[in-house]
């Protein structure tokens, strides 16, 4: 597309969003201190499962461990008893590992 049509199309995209999206509860964490957690953690569970497959574990997930920091100091065990049921239980160990990581090396940012 030449740029003026790309930006209208554009545009015209963003508008049939707004209109069309649905209601996901990692979106509702928009302008939250724990919005990008909340993001990260859904892009993994979204990884080759069902969004409505996800919407239940996503919301007992985030009440359990709300934030990097809760998910840090949670056991691996803990943390797979709560994924049971999404499969790949290697997705569930690397986020834990990666929010352990986020809090030693990064202070939690």
């Amino acid at each position: 597309y030449p740029p003026s049509e790309a930006a209208d199309l554009s545009k015209k995209l963003l508008v049939w969003y707004d209109a069309n999206k649905r209601d996901l509860p990692w979106r509702r964490a928009k302008g939250t201190e724990h919005h990008a957690y909340a993001v990260w953690v859904s892009e993994i569970m979204l990884q080759q499962t069902r969004v409505a497959t996800v919407i239940d574990y996503f919301d007992r997930w985030m009440a359990k461990w709300p934030s990097v920091e809760s998910l840090s100091k949670a056991s691996l065990e803990e943390v797979n008893e709560m994924w049971a049921g999404l499969g790949y239980y290697r997705r569930a160990k690397m986020l834990h590992q990666g929010s352990i990581d986020v809090m030693e090396k990064h202070g939690g940012r």
